[in-house]
């Protein structure tokens, strides 16, 4: 029952993450869309850290060109676990209200991932609209500790 619970969550999760299409082909995010491992793109590291109470993404803000692809390299340098959603703050907003009743959730789709303290992840994106989007991680009481960073698209 706990896994069933856990399922539709991560469904719900999905939907406040801004998909709108359906199937692995095809999805649409309201930052974008997936990228290619196999495409060019420029490198853009993202650390994340924890001292002294501050939460916080370095860099907390990214420039993009409408259509470049980023393949965004997240280290979790700090003590505790983050995560990295990369949404509209619409999508980012009502996601954090999910997240407080399923903490727990765990992330891994193409536009977030979840990172235990040490660990890396990458993710590719194409960034096919033009407008401010945010990158954020919404573990209860992250968000308001500052860990949130913007991704402005010209």
């Amino acid at each position: 029952m706990k896994s069933l619970a856990l399922s539709i969550a991560a469904a719900l999760a999905i939907t406040a993450a801004g998909i709108s299409g359906a199937g692995a082909h095809g999805e649409t995010y309201a930052a974008g869309a997936p990228g290619s491992p196999k495409k060019p793109s420029r490198t853009v590291t993202v650390v994340m850290t924890d001292k002294e109470g501050e939460m916080r993404f370095e860099p907390n803000s990214v420039a993009v060109k409408k259509g470049e692809q980023i393949r965004f390299v997240l280290e979790n340098k700090g003590e505790v676990k983050h995560e990295f959603i990369l949404a509209s703050v619409e999508d980012n907003k009502k996601h954090a209200e999910m997240m407080k009743k399923f903490p727990h959730m765990e992330h891994d789709e193409p536009n977030s991932k979840s990172l235990e303290p040490g660990q890396k992840a990458e993710i590719f994106w194409r960034f096919t609209k033009s407008g401010t989007f945010e990158f954020a991680c919404l573990i209860p009481g992250h968000y308001e500790a500052g860990m949130h960073g913007t991704a402005s698209v010209k």
